[in-house]
């Protein structure tokens, strides 16, 4: 009787053994639940997607052995203190990521607004210079050229004749303007899109490249 009564405590001390060793890591489940929770935002679904999916990932694998340890009688919760550790981790690499990813985007923003700022503010100084073709300065020669497309619509109406473009060429010999002197209506848009595509060799006076405005002549016929 007394060896049972002593195997029994012997037995029951060691249980309470085991489960004392391994008890549930609330804290460190916590800690994991609340960065993942944390990292779903608008940025990590736009800026860290992949990171995002790997966390949420964690979060369930997390949850999975979580609840396969709560649902025994003898607990071993020492995978779930390590899913927890890595979960959290996971949580606070989608936060770094998206915000590594956020801060790029808004550079390259930033960077592409300032050269449209830069190109624009050089285009109009280029149209403001620009000298008319003739005595001295001579025409430039296309090296591109671009098709118009006849618009199906002009063309099912029968409308055709000649478009006629003043264009002003950039330095480097790129287009950086046109505009419609003589008007068709169904036509003009087809016009302006072509010539807005051609490049000329550049045009210079003493050396120096200059922007020159020529006039441009665009003949639909059916």
């Amino acid at each position: 009787m007394r060896t049972k009564l002593a195997f029994s405590t012997f037995a029951l001390g060691l249980v309470i053994t085991v489960a004392g060793c391994s008890s549930r890591p609330d804290a460190e489940v916590d800690a994991a639940r609340a960065a993942l929770n944390g990292a779903v935002t608008e940025d990590a679904r736009r800026y860290a997607a992949e990171s995002l999916k790997s966390a949420q990932d964690a979060g369930a694998a997390l949850d999975a052995e979580l609840t396969v340890q709560d649902n025994k009688w003898v607990k071993s919760y020492d995978k779930t203190r390590e899913l927890a550790v890595a979960a959290k981790a996971a949580g606070d690499k989608v936060a770094s990521d998206a915000r590594a990813a956020r801060e790029n985007a808004e550079a390259i923003a930033a960077k592409e607004k300032a050269a449209a700022a830069a190109a624009a503010t050089s285009r109009a100084r280029a149209k403001k210079e620009a000298v008319r073709v003739g005595g001295p300065i001579r025409p430039p020669i296309k090296i591109k050229n671009v098709a118009p497309v006849y618009p199906a619509i002009a063309k099912s109406a029968r409308v055709s004749g000649m478009v006629t473009i003043e264009a002003t060429i950039g330095p480097d010999g790129k287009v950086i303007d046109a505009r419609v002197v003589r008007s068709v209506p169904l036509l003009d848009q087809a016009a302006l899109e072509a010539v807005r595509q051609w490049e000329y060799t550049p045009t210079t006076q003493r050396g120096v490249a200059v922007p020159v405005v020529i006039t441009v002549n665009i003949n639909f016929t059916p």
